[in-house]
């Protein structure tokens, strides 16, 4: 049974780093969508063009410069959050307009950033802060967050928590690209709690609903080492 988990730790380790990296390909292509949705709505309403707009307006371009950090080739993930001279962090972000749509996915953010930096604490609190919201785009940054959630309950071995917040993923965006990804990490999550029966089905359904993903072929290959 060691083994067992200790193998799927790894794997789930493996996992993690695909899904931090779609983020980081496309987190920005999204956030703007976003941002930009959440601006046109504020202007349909008479005294939010004159409030609300200017403000969501003046996060955006704000965040923009911790995003400039987090996406580099090499990115410095400790400066994207806490920012210096020369431009603004997510947590300034948050403090300065925690309300807006900027802010709430400067939280998104600055969770990822102290995923990365090993603050596990942090990372989980600020993941958590998050609000859902509406639109393709943010089905899809919905799912990363709760898939990041449940990568934060791997780190800390907290398996059981982690298959729920990877169902939940799956469900937040159920399309053919992150909806296996997430379903593989609850297997794995449950494979590493030692629920051999609802790994297995859930390898089942990977390769039943989504069996051209990337994922399949790695389902297939778990459901052989459950069974």
């Amino acid at each position: 049974m060691a083994n067992q988990q200790t193998a799927g730790q790894e794997s789930l380790g493996e996992a993690m780093n695909r899904t931090e990296s779609f983020l980081e390909k496309h987190g920005r292509t999204m956030s703007y969508l976003i941002l930009a949705l959440f601006v046109v709505a504020a202007l349909v309403f008479g005294y939010r063009a004159l409030v609300v707009a200017p403000r969501a307006e003046k996060a955006a371009a704000l965040i923009a410069e911790a995003q400039n950090r987090f996406e580099q080739e090499t990115p410095d993930y400790e400066l994207a959050l806490l920012g210096d001279d020369s431009g603004a962090g997510f947590l300034e972000v948050i403090e300065r307009y925690g309300a807006t749509p900027a802010g709430n996915l400067a939280k998104h953010y600055a969770g990822i950033c102290y995923l990365h930096m090993g603050d596990l604490e942090n990372a989980a609190a600020y993941l958590a802060k998050f609000s859902p919201v509406k639109g393709l785009p943010g089905q899809i940054i919905n799912a990363q967050n709760l898939g990041l959630q449940g990568d934060v309950a791997v780190e800390q071995q907290d398996y059981a928590k982690a298959a729920k917040l990877f169902a939940k993923a799956a469900k937040a965006s159920d399309n053919n690209l992150t909806a296996p990804l997430y379903l593989y990490k609850q297997a794995l999550a449950e494979q590493a709690a030692g629920n051999r029966t609802q790994a297995a089905a859930l390898c089942e359904r990977i390769l039943a609903d989504y069996p051209m993903s990337m994922e399949a072929s790695q389902a297939e290959k778990l459901l052989g080492g459950v069974n």
